[in-house]
């Protein structure tokens, strides 16, 4: 491979694309040297207690709830065998595709004073209001159980694979030493797949860190409502940013605990083949706890609230599907197909980049474009308007002082920002997928390829793309999924009068029109089936290998 060369477009490219996604984040941090004394002193004195205790208490619960869920599930598919398991270990991670703010919306039209549940109670038992007591959904144990039931996938994937590729000589070891049952599991099998249960459970944490929807429905004073709140409310922009630097700043302490926490595991294979443990049969009656408890997640994070939005959609559907509903899907899928044509674009360009040359400094680079991943879209919306509103001015200046004439917002009012915040926030869904392709690739092509006269861009023209059609278009569909169910970036970002479905679906929830959220929102969750079934079909097929 070729050294580094700074003559080469490559690097060039590289060097431009990743300052342009970096700078966003950059912003946030440089707002800290703004002087905003008035506003933290009335933070201070009103939510700002509120905002630390809410964001790390449901941060920190989510996290134990979904390692509790994800690891206990992943260990049940990865080391028994039990009628039902093959159809199970993919019907757990229906409830990815399900965005929590709308389990929030449908969970509360049904458990509310006024849902179907407690007015049949009263109905049932005439009781009237104060003479039961019923779990209030619109709570932090609400809040945190919506978002644990959607985000334990995260940790069961990779409890699952690492559960899985665990080698039959270590439990084979152990039973000679008589270590068995949930010894062996607390004392090998755990501390072996540590690492990846860990990067899960950050997953799930940076995601509740995150959320928007679900804490503003329910009323919960997190650092996400605050910047809201500061931002609309109070009209302070650099106000609104420093509030982001501390939840940014949460959210790398996180991932240095989580990189931390694996500092000193780390291990090899010997060399030798090795197969995976042979499942454990189960006893009839264990088999019907194991099926059970596989099934209740899919239950709750899935089935009751997709069968749920379904009646409600079909009561709505002749009033809700009109002109302006075909506009709302229409916008919002060229909106989540440019962001992912536009992401997988830089992705190829990053991976591509590092592959040709191995430098310190592009890896850091292409790091440092890709953290927007780990970061709050609340953030990175913020830390976008205050890029582009300098652009506009600057230009708009210039403009004034040349032509005597304004050009208005070209940048920071249209879906330019919105497009720019998708590609800090998304890129790493597409970079993962397409590095893991070219990864795949034998670097002898490239040198056959070269020793041929092909330029670098001809070959990923020519051999990589063809190669890596099907890990382009897994991120392809990542990326576009995960736009379409974005929200917090989209209500601060999108120009005057455009919506999307994930908007839309939130302004009628805040109005308390859950019936006719129904119809948007589950368009949006049967559109997140798909990188459910591409994940399984992933899974699936690195089983096989």
């Amino acid at each position: 491979m070729k050294k580094s060369n700074w003559r080469e477009p490559w690097m060039w490219a590289v060097t431009v694309f990743s300052l342009l996604l970096a700078v966003p984040v950059l912003l946030i941090f440089a707002s800290l040297f703004v002087p905003q004394y008035e506003l933290w002193q009335h933070l201070y004195e009103t939510v700002l207690s509120d905002y630390v205790y809410h964001s790390l208490f449901i941060a920190f619960s989510v996290g134990a709830l979904t390692l509790l869920l994800g690891t206990g599930l992943a260990w049940l598919i990865a080391r028994y065998e039990f009628t039902g398991r093959q159809t199970l270990q993919w019907l757990i991670l229906l409830p990815m595709a399900m965005p929590a703010y709308i389990l929030a919306y449908t969970y509360t039209g049904m458990l509310d004073v006024a849902g179907p549940i407690q007015s049949q109670l009263r109905i049932t038992f005439d009781w009237s209001y104060h003479d039961y007591w019923f779990p209030d959904v619109r709570s932090i144990g609400g809040a945190i159980t919506m978002l644990s039931l959607v985000l334990y996938p995260y940790v069961y994937m990779l409890a699952r694979t690492a559960f899985s590729e665990q080698s039959a000589s270590f439990y084979e070891a152990s039973r000679s030493m008589g270590v068995s049952g949930t010894a062996y599991f607390r004392r090998v099998a755990f501390p072996l797949a540590r690492p990846a249960i860990l990067t899960g459970t950050a997953l799930a944490m940076m995601e509740a860190f995150a959320d928007y929807g679900t804490v503003q429905y329910f009323g919960i004073n997190t650092f996400t409502t605050g910047i809201f709140r500061t931002w609309n409310g109070l009209g302070n922009a650099i106000g609104a940013a420093q509030l982001a630097a501390v939840l940014t700043s949460f959210v790398l302490v996180l991932l240095l605990l989580e990189k931390h926490s694996r500092r000193r595991l780390k291990y090899f294979h010997q060399g030798q083949a090795h197969h995976s443990a042979k499942r454990l049969h189960l006893s009839p009656i264990k088999r019907i706890w194991a099926i059970l408890l596989c099934l209740l997640p899919v239950l709750f994070g899935f089935i009751i609230p997709t069968v749920q939005l379904s009646v409600w959609a079909l009561g709505r559907v002749s009033t809700q599907v009109d002109e302006q509903f075909i506009n709302l899907i229409w916008n919002s899928f060229y909106l989540a197909a440019s962001a992912a044509l536009i992401a997988v674009g830089l992705a190829l360009l990053f991976a591509y980049a590092k592959r040709l040359y191995h430098h310190w400094s592009l890896t850091s680079q292409v790091q440092l474009a890709s953290l927007g991943y780990a970061i709050p879209g609340t953030v990175i919306a913020i830390g976008v308007m205050l890029m582009l509103s300098a652009v506009d001015d600057a230009l708009n200046a210039l403009t004034e002082y040349v032509f005597d004439t304004s050009v208005g917002l070209i940048f920071s009012g249209t879906l330019v920002a919105l497009l720019l915040a998708y590609s800090v926030r998304f890129l790493a869904v597409a970079l993962h997928n397409v590095e893991a392709g070219l990864q795949r690739i034998k670097p002898s092509m490239d040198d056959a390829a070269r020793s041929m006269g092909l330029s670098s861009f001809a070959v990923l023209k020519k051999i990589h793309i063809p190669l890596l059609r099907a890990s382009v278009l897994s991120a392809i569909l990542l990326v576009f999924v995960d736009v379409l169910k974005e929200l917090p970036a989209t209500l601060i970002l999108r120009p005057f009068n455009f919506n999307t479905l994930a908007v839309r679906t939130f302004e009628l929830a805040s109005e308390e029109r859950l019936q006719d959220a129904a119809v948007p929102a589950i368009t949006i969750v049967l559109v997140g089936l798909l990188p459910v079934f591409l994940l399984t079909r992933a899974l699936e097929s690195n089983k096989k290998k």
